[in-house]
């Protein structure tokens, strides 16, 4: 992957200890896109952990953005976000 993933990847594990956190670079499917001319990604990620246990998803982005707040519109031009709790995850 690239120093980019890798670094974004870093950010969510360090941040939330998650029990799941899948990452996906979804930039080449917008290739020509604005948001691609500016040099930032397109990524979705899934995470799973205790910290989002009780919040509503709002406030789980929230969190998500935080901690990458700094890689928004630099290294991130999107990011799509599925943000469960354990308690959530199917059996």
């Amino acid at each position: 992957m690239s120093e980019r993933f890798d670094k974004i990847q870093a950010r969510l594990t360090e941040t939330f200890q998650p029990l799941v956190c899948q990452l996906q670079d979804d930039s080449a499917a917008h290739a020509g896109h604005a948001g691609a001319a500016s040099g930032g990604g397109h990524y979705s990620v899934k995470i799973v952990c205790k910290q989002f246990e009780g919040l509503n998803r709002i406030s789980r982005h929230r969190l998500v953005y935080d901690a990458v707040g700094d890689m928004m519109h630099t290294e991130i031009h999107a990011l799509a976000i599925v943000a469960l709790a354990p308690s959530e995850m199917p059996t």
